[in-house]
C-alpha cells in the first residue's frame, strides 16, 4: 500500500490555477489533472459522499447538505454521524484488501462515529444553561486534548459566520485552513495512517461572499496556496503521495430565487407565530422547499396540488430544471429523503430559504449564524449588518455572555442580493468543475472523471493501480 494524503482543496478549479497558486501550478506540471463531472448537488455532503463511496446518492442517501426528515416532521442540516452515509466507505474496502490500512479523516463531513483509526470535526458543546461553546470532537477522545495542546483552540468562528475568510480577533483570514493543516501534520508525525483526508475550506468563505471575479479573490488563492504548498512538501519529504482534489467550482450569481415566499403567496405555506415572529411548520404545509444553495428539494405533503407546484416553479425566472419521479431516478437521486420535486438554478441564480414577507417578522434565528434551526443553507451568515453587527454592539452582547446572561447574536443582514457566488449546479463551463491533481500514473485519463469514479481513482493510488 501507498500512503497517501488527500488534500480537499474546497473551490479549487482549473481556472483558479496559474500566478497566485505557483505551489499548485507546480504540482500540476509535474503531475496530471482530470475535471470531475461534479456530483448532483454539486455540495458539500453529496460530494464528499459519491467521492468516498462511488455510488450516488440514490445509492448513499446524502441528497444535500440537508433535507426534511419525513419522521420527525422537520428539515436537519449539516447531521454528522458517518452512518447517515447509507454506503460502504473506501476505507470499508481498503481494509479489506490489507488489514494494516488505516484512516485518519481530519475534517471531512460525517465524520463523527466513522470507523476510522482517527477523526477530528467541529463540533460545538451546549450545557443546560443554553450557553455554545466553540469547540471539536474527535476519535480517540484523547486526540482532541492533544490536538489543542499543541496548536490552541480550533478557530471555530473562522470556520462559517462573518468572520471567515476575513482578517478578525478570532485570527487571519486562513486561521482554519491553516488550523486543519497543522492537525493534518500532527495526525502525519505521531501516528503515519494509510489515508489522511485533509479538508481546506478557505476558498469557499470570499468566492460566496465576494464572487469568484473579485480582485481579492488574488490573495486568497495566494495565502491557501501557502498551505497547500507547505502540506506538499511536509508530505513528500515522508514518502507519502499527494492528491488535490475539489468538490465543487463556484460561478457568479446575481439573482436570489425565493421559493417559500411564492408557496407562501398561494397559500401553500403553514405559517406558526412564535411569540410575534413567523416559523415555517414544514409539517402542516402543503408543500414547503428546501434550499441548499443552487438546488431545491420540494417536499409536497398534498399530492393534489403538485402538478400546479410544478408548474409555477418551472416558470419560475432563474430556475433551469424541475425534475419528478422519472429524472430524478435518471439522475441518480431518487431516495427517500430527496423532495418529491427537485429545482435547479441557473448558474447566475441560487435559492434562499426565506419565507417571511415582513423582515420584522422574520425568527430570531434569521439573523443569526444558525446553520441547525434554518430550514435551509443560508450564504448571507458570511455577511454582517453594518448596525448590527457594529464592534461596541457586538462587544456587549459578547460582554453579557461572558457574565452568565443570555444574548442573541443577531448581527447577520436579512439581504439577499449580497451573496455574489453560489453552486450546486453543473456549471456549463468545465474550467469552473471541481478537479483532481495527482504524480501518480494511476489516474491515467484524458476525459473528466465522474464524481463517482472518485473512489476508483483513490483506491489505485493507495493500491499501487490495482
Amino acid at each position: 500500500m501507498k500512503r497517501t494524503a488527500v488534500l480537499n482543496v474546497v473551490g479549487l478549479t482549473e481556472r483558479q490555477i496559474g500566478p497566485n497558486t505557483p505551489a499548485i501550478a507546480k504540482f500540476l506540471s509535474l503531475g496530471q489533472a482530470a475535471t470531475i463531472d461534479p456530483a448532483f448537488p454539486a455540495v458539500t455532503c453529496t460530494a464528499q459522499s459519491n467521492y468516498l463511496t462511488g455510488k450516488r446518492p440514490s445509492d448513499h442517501g446524502i441528497v444535500a447538505n440537508g433535507w426534511y426528515n419525513h419522521e420527525l416532521a422537520e428539515v436537519t442540516f449539516w447531521k454528522q454521524p458517518n452512518q447517515t452515509v447509507q454506503a460502504p466507505k473506501l476505507w470499508h474496502d481498503l481494509r479489506l484488501a490489507n488489514d494494516g490500512f488505516t484512516c485518519a479523516t481530519m475534517f471531512w463531513w460525517y465524520n463523527m462515529y466513522a470507523d476510522v483509526e482517527w477523526s477530528a470535526t467541529p463540533r460545538p458543546m451546549y450545557p443546560a444553561d443554553g450557553s455554545k461553546h466553540f469547540d471539536i470532537t474527535t476519535w480517540p477522545y484523547e486526540l482532541r486534548p492533544a490536538l489543542k495542546s499543541e496548536l490552541g483552540d480550533f478557530p471555530f468562528p473562522t470556520f462559517w459566520g462573518p468572520m471567515a475568510g476575513r482578517q478578525s480577533p478570532a485570527g487571519n483570514p486562513e486561521a482554519v485552513s491553516e488550523w486543519i493543516a497543522n492537525a493534518a501534520k500532527w495526525i502525519e508525525k505521531k501516528e503515519q495512517p494509510t489515508l489522511n483526508l485533509v479538508y481546506l475550506p478557505h476558498l469557499d468563505y470570499n468566492l460566496q461572499r465576494l464572487g469568484p471575479g473579485h480582485p481579492e479573490i488574488a490573495s486568497d488563492l495566494q495565502r491557501i496556496d501557502r498551505i497547500v504548498g507547505e502540506l506538499i512538501r511536509f508530505f513528500e519529504a515522508r514518502g507519502v503521495q499527494v492528491v488535490l482534489l475539489s468538490e465543487y467550482g463556484i460561478t457568479a450569481v446575481e439573482q436570489p430565487i425565493h421559493l417559500n415566499r411564492l408557496f407562501r403567496e398561494r397559500g401553500w405555506l403553514a405559517i406558526k407565530e412564535e411569540l410575534g415572529l413567523e416559523r415555517l411548520d414544514c409539517g402542516n404545509s402543503r408543500v414547503f422547499a428546501v434550499a441548499d444553495h443552487q438546488v431545491a428539494h420540494i417536499y409536497i405533503n398534498d399530492k393534489s396540488i403538485e402538478h400546479d407546484v410544478r408548474r409555477l416553479v418551472e416558470g419560475c425566472d432563474g430556475v433551469t430544471a424541475v425534475w419528478g419521479q422519472a429524472e430524478k431516478q435518471a439522475n441518480g437521486i431518487d431516495h427517500s429523503r430527496a423532495g418529491d420535486l427537485v429545482a435547479t438554478a441557473a448558474e447566475n441564480a441560487w435559492f434562499t430559504y426565506y419565507y417571511w414577507l415582513d423582515d420584522a417578522l422574520a425568527p430570531d434565528f434569521a439573523r443569526c449564524v444558525d446553520i441547525h434551526r434554518k430550514p435551509g443553507f443560508d450564504p448571507v451568515e458570511l455577511f454582517k449588518d453594518p448596525a448590527r453587527g457594529s464592534m461596541p454592539r457586538v462587544m456587549l452582547k459578547l460582554l453579557k455572555k461572558k457574565l452568565g446572561f443570555r444574548m442573541l447574536m443577531d448581527v447577520i443582514p436579512l439581504v439577499a442580493s449580497l451573496v455574489k457566488g453560489s453552486h450546486g449546479c453543473r456549471p456549463s463551463d468545465q474550467a469552473d468543475w471541481p478537479i483532481l491533481i495527482s504524480k501518480s500514473a494511476a489516474l491515467g485519463t484524458d476525459k473528466a472523471l465522474d464524481s463517482t469514479e472518485v473512489c476508483g481513482v483513490l483506491r489505485s493510488h493507495i493500491l499501487g493501480g490495482k
